[in-house]
């Protein structure tokens, strides 16, 4: 059974307001760089759950929760260190809702996050890497490892009758580890990978990475990349080549700026995302459309489950203190307990200001496993008619 601080929750809340605070969670994602026509609905999830708490009452005593933006800019882990430095420093969150891109959110992790004590749930880090490093207990993340990623679109390759591929990634952590989880398993399941090469981002002209990919050959192009970044112009040169026609598109390359910029050439290209088909997954959407904003986009839903579990999680310790709350992000997020979904949050903070445990289900089914990482499904999807269509879910 989970074991909630009881006495601690109880004085909080008998306290009121004597004790409320504004208690500010840092939003630590790309809002320039490769991924940034995501990331203004990641950011507006992360902030409906926190509004959604503060116009509870019931958090902690009568406490707000606000959310400070920060740009981790996705691909500079320099850039990304000072800005989650800042936030700790200059704005004192008690938690950071981020990073993004794994590489910069393992740096972060080591350079500012351990040192300091500070708590981080990634809505969309997916290298495997992240797995096995070192974290103090303070790392947590919303999205599936890369690792389940590989074996999910090696199996959707191989019901498609793909019998070879192409492979391009990205040049940092995400991409590799990616790319090798690919690699693996569908290799393991008897397909063939002509080449796996590493590209760069913000390059003018691919042409000699797509001659290179187009010289070993393949039945399709999977493009481990980003979709505001060097996947766009490795997909782009493709076509105008007539290098490869159709494309293998993992989640760094979901979002409908892709098509959007490419057009109708990109139709029956096709892939997966981190997603859920649950039915906090449709409440969000419709609480988001709500607020103005796409609840189905890329990581939005995670964004939302990442900061919620902050608020839970500070509940069932009675504190917004990162030494207390850590313990309590497994509990609050696992069964046993009353399933709590989105537009529940006040019932959750009640029900663990009572005593009674929770299973915070979310938007995507959260169940956190091993090193504080979801479990994790998958949106498969096609590209028809300019348009991402979802087409199923593992």
């Amino acid at each position: 059974m989970k074991k909630l601080l009881l006495a601690t929750v109880a004085t909080a809340a008998l306290s009121g307001a004597a004790f409320a605070e504004e208690v500010k969670v840092g939003i630590l994602i790309g809002f320039t760089g490769p991924i940034e026509s995501l990331t203004p609905d990641m950011a507006a999830g992360a902030e409906l759950a926190m509004k959604e708490v503060s116009d509870s009452g019931k958090f902690l005593g009568g406490s707000t929760m606000v959310g400070v933006r920060a740009d981790s800019t996705c691909g500079d882990a320099a850039a990304g260190t000072a800005a989650a430095e800042r936030l700790i420093t200059s704005d004192a969150v008690k938690g950071i809702v981020g990073g993004d891109c794994s590489g910069v959110t393992g740096a972060v992790l080591q350079n500012v996050a351990r040192p300091n004590g500070m708590v981080m749930i990634s809505p969309s880090a997916t290298s495997p890497a992240l797995s096995t490093a070192e974290d103090d207990g303070l790392f947590f993340r919303t999205a599936p490892s890369d690792a389940r990623e590989g074996e999910v679109m090696a199996d959707i390759l191989m019901e498609k009758g793909v019998k070879s591929i192409a492979l391009t990634y990205t040049n940092n952590d995400y991409g590799k580890g990616l790319a090798e989880a690919i690699a693996t398993s569908f290799t393991a399941k008897g397909g063939v990978v002509t080449i796996n090469a590493a590209h760069e981002d913000g390059k003018a002209d691919y042409a000699a990475e797509v001659a290179a990919l187009a010289s070993a050959g393949g039945d399709l192009l999977v493009v481990a990349g980003y979709l505001d970044q060097g996947g766009k112009g490795i997909i782009q040169a493709s076509l105008d080549t007539g290098a490869f026609a159709t494309f293998g598109l993992p989640g760094g390359m979901y979002g409908e700026s892709l098509p959007a910029a490419i057009g109708a050439a990109l139709d029956g290209s096709y892939g997966q995302i981190a997603g859920s088909d649950s039915t906090g997954a449709a409440t969000l959407i419709e609480m988001a459309t709500v607020a103005g904003f796409n609840g189905a986009n890329a990581y939005t839903p995670e964004s939302y489950d990442a900061a919620a579990l902050f608020a839970l999680a500070m509940q069932a310790a009675g504190s917004s203190d990162p030494a207390a709350y850590k313990a309590k992000v497994l509990d609050v997020a696992n069964a046993p307990g009353e399933k709590i979904y989105p537009g529940e949050l006040a019932k959750g903070l009640e029900l663990i200001a009572a005593g009674t445990d929770i299973d915070y289900e979310g938007a995507t089914a959260v169940e956190l496993i091993g090193a504080g990482e979801s479990a994790g499904r998958y949106r498969q999807f096609e590209v028809k008619g300019g348009a991402l269509e979802t087409i199923g879910f593992r």
